[in-house]
């Protein structure tokens, strides 16, 4: 039985590590690195002008606001490191909760 635990242990591990470093990091799913990368730098300049930048009075998260703009500030950091498929979904939905229209990719 120990036999077979460790030929199943030996064939798995390069299957799961496989699995995790696919998922980690990169574009969305069907974008290239490229797309990926200028998609979200059109998503951070939507959410730096119609978002960030507005009062709590008009709807925005305004100049060091709560836990939406420390998202969203995340995802831009995430953006510019690569890591675009993390980044695109959060500023997506900070601007669709921001009532501000998500630009296609």
């Amino acid at each position: 039985m120990a036999k077979w635990t460790s030929i199943l242990g030996c064939v798995m591990a390069p299957v799961v590590l496989a699995a995790c470093t696919q998922t980690a990091g990169g574009p969305p799913p069907g974008m290239t690195a490229a797309q990926g990368a200028a998609y979200c730098a059109k998503l951070t300049s939507v959410y730096s002008e119609y978002v960030a930048g507005l009062a709590t009075s008009m709807g925005g998260v305004g100049r060091g606001g709560g836990q939406s703009d420390i998202d969203a500030r995340v995802a831009v950091a995430q953006c510019q490191e690569g890591n675009t498929g993390a980044g695109i979904p959060v500023l997506q939905r900070e601007l669709r909760n921001n009532k501000v229209e998500v630009p296609p990719p």
